[in-house]
């Protein structure tokens, strides 16, 4: 039997969803079976194969490691365009999200 490192009762309970509101998280959790949560990590592992992972030969792990990691952080998050994102690089989406989830969060804890 399969277990999982923590139940997912924890992430649905009453606790959980007020420490992520606190915090200014937004959760994502569907449906069991619902393969729509892993459809951006999916695509993310698609993207960098085939942009990245079979056009390069790497010595070693290690250096796979390293020069995978770079692409991501130079490129993929800072330069490539998304349409899941409005076109925007993550980086740029990433901040005007927080910013936005911010003012909320103020104006929230205002009233």
């Amino acid at each position: 039997m399969l277990q999982r490192p923590v139940e997912l009762a924890e992430y649905s309970s009453q606790a959980y969803n007020e420490l992520c509101d606190r915090l200014g998280v937004v959760q994502s959790m569907g449906r069991v079976g619902s393969a729509l949560d892993n459809a951006a990590a999916e695509s993310f592992h698609s993207t960098i194969k085939v942009e990245y992972i079979h056009r390069h030969r790497f010595a070693t792990r290690a250096e796979a490691r390293l020069k995978i990691a770079t692409w991501i952080a130079d490129f993929y998050n800072t330069r490539r365009r998304h349409s899941g994102a409005g076109g925007l690089p993550p980086v740029e989406f990433e901040r005007i999200i927080s910013k936005a989830r911010a003012e909320a969060h103020q104006e929230a804890q205002a009233v």
